[in-house]
This record gives C-alpha cells, structure tokens and sequence, in this order.
C-alpha cells in the first residue's frame, strides 16, 4: 500500500488511531477488514486530494453524510474536489459517509461517531426524521455546525440550508409539463425516492399545487419508496402503467430515470414528457439521447462551495454574511447542456 502520507494525517483522514493505521500498514493483523478498507479510502482520498490542495494555511476537516443513490454522491464527491482551489488559503479535508439506503439507526451511528470523533463541520442530506434531528442536536452541542444539503431539516439545530427551492422547483415542473402538453390527454406519473426526503415532499406539493391551478382535469398517480434505485424503481413505475393506461407524463422528483424509461419501454408506451432533476452522468446521457424532456439542475460546485463558506464562518474564519439564499433553479434541454456536460459517456 504505497503512499507519500505521515501515519498521522491518514489517521486523522480515516478518523482512527495511529497506531490502528500502523497495524494495518504493515501488514501486523489484529484489524477487522472494514478498518482496513477506511484506511485505503483515506489514502485515497488524500492522493486524490492533494492535486487540488496546498497542506498549508488553516485546515479544516468537514465529514459529508449522504444518504442518496451512488449517481448523485459521484456528482457532489466531483463537485466539493473541484471546488477545492478556490477555498485557498484556507484547505478543506473531506470525509465522505455515502451510502444508497439503508436503516435510520446506522445513519444515526455515522453521525454520532463523527460527534464522538470530532469534526470541524458536517455536510448532510438525510431524511426528515425525529432520530436524525436528535443526532443533528447532538452534533451542534459537541461544537459541530452541521449545514443541510439539497434537502433540509428545518426543524433541526443546524446552521443553514444550501440547496434550491424545492416548491418552486415542483412549480416550475408542472408549469413546463403543461406547456408541453397542452391539451393532449393523459395522465402524470409522480415518482419520489422516498416519503422522508423533505425536499422530495416540497417539490411534490409544488408540483401538484401548480398543477391543480394551471390543469385541474389531469390525474396525478404517486409512486414513492424506490429509492431512486433502478432495480425497485422499474417494478414500481411497470406496476403504475399496468394500474392506469393514461399515464402519459413523468416528473421524477427521486431519481430511477433509465429504469423508468425501461418500464414504459416494456409496456409499449410512449412517454410524452419527462422532468427530472440534477445533471448526474445518467441524466445527462439521456438528455444528450433527448430521451428526457427537461432536467432542473442547480450548480452542486456553487453549493459546495457555500457550504464549505459556512463551515468557516461558523470557526471565525471568514467575516459573517446574510442568509443563505436559494441556489438558482436553470432549466436544461437537450439543446443547451451546459459545456462541461455536452460530451461523455
């Protein structure tokens, strides 16, 4: 396991003991295979890392808590270690907690052992539930500021919300799917990951509050609880269109496009329009195959850089600023992809 790194700063990376990093090093037994797993992420993360960052300055260690399918945590991992040049002089060190799903106990662990191990600050997407909000309370009283990302929890202590507006975001959905439309008959499919995800719910009540206003004749059909996951997402929607044989629409509000597109594919429908949200490498190559009508995007480099600009805030390292305001809401066809996601796989 070659690497240019004091035992020391892999320690800290991978927020173990030294000497836990020296057994595993050399080679010396007495570590589960997890321990060593964390300790070749950690070695990882700084070779990828140190390209990007200079070892001097203030160093501040920030632990990203991500419950969210691997699409999107690859977007926000690219995204924070794209911004991290433009933090100078300050140097920001990341950890990263992804997982796609799972239960609320073992998010509530990963944030507790960041509480136990000590954090400069937290970045989080989780689900809106008492058991989280209590963890985020114990994070905030251990001296941690915990700042929410693209979903928030409002009723949490954490210091702010970096993401869009996610009811406007609903709004600006159903606004483009009437448009789109038209008179044309049919019904809309509505797909959340999840009933938890705050931002998911927000966007579905914009969605069909705007809906009702502008198209009050056409049927919204909700699924929910695929997790954005292709596997469980494909049963769910194929179950959908076999139930009702005017869905028309989708406005995917959790992810699970490609295995979306696969079941009405299946079925012999045609999916007239389809919004969805966030340039990850799957939507884009299906906006790029204009197999996606529109996706709503928001920059995760600016919110990553926000979120790292409250973390120091909160440490005296930068002067106090106003609220944080929403991310801009950019609607992207496949005619005006950004340049950074015209090509590619």
């Amino acid at each position: 396991m070659g690497h240019p790194f004091p035992i020391r700063e892999i320690a800290r990376q991978a927020g173990l003991s030294a000497a836990t990093v020296d057994r595993v090093l050399n080679g010396r037994g007495g570590v589960r295979e997890s321990t060593a797993r964390e300790v070749e992420r950690a070695i990882a993360d700084l070779d990828r890392q140190r390209t990007q960052v200079r070892l001097v300055g203030r160093t501040f260690m920030v632990d990203i808590v991500m419950q969210t399918p691997e699409r999107f945590s690859t977007a926000v991992r690219a995204a924070l270690e794209a911004e991290l040049p433009s933090l100078h002089p300050a140097v920001v060190r990341s950890r990263f907690h992804f997982r796609e799903t799972g239960p609320v106990d073992d998010l509530v662990a990963i944030l507790d052992r960041t509480a136990r191990r000590g954090s400069q600050g937290v970045i989080l997407k989780a689900p809106d539930t008492p058991e989280v909000t209590a963890a985020v309370g114990r994070l905030v009283a251990a001296g941690i500021p915990v700042v929410t990302l693209v979903t928030d929890l409002p009723a949490s202590a954490r210091l702010a919300y970096v993401g869009i507006d996610n009811r406007a975001a609903g709004a600006t959905a159903a606004y483009l799917m009437g448009q789109w439309l038209g008179d044309r008959p049919g019904n809309v499919l509505t797909s959340l990951s999840s009933g938890f995800f705050r931002n998911e719910e927000e966007r579905e009540m914009g969605f069909r509050g705007a809906m009702r206003a502008r198209q009050p004749g056409r049927a919204l059909v909700e699924i929910a609880e695929g997790q954005g996951l292709d596997a469980t997402q494909y049963d769910l929607v194929r179950a959908a269109l076999d139930r009702d044989p005017e869905i028309r629409a989708v406005y995917s509000i959790g992810g699970g496009n490609i295995a979306t597109l696969r079941a009405f594919a299946d079925a012999g429908r045609e999916c007239a329009v389809f919004v969805a949200h966030d340039l990850d490498h799957d939507n884009t190559r299906l906006l790029r195959e204009h197999r996606l009508s529109a996706v709503l995007h928001h920059d995760l480099r600016h919110d990553m850089r926000e979120a790292c600009h409250i973390v120091m805030r909160a440490h005296g390292a930068l002067p106090p600023a106003g609220p944080t305001l929403p991310s801009a809401i950019q609607v992207v066809t496949p005619y005006n992809l950004p340049p950074d996601f015209r090509t590619g796989g």
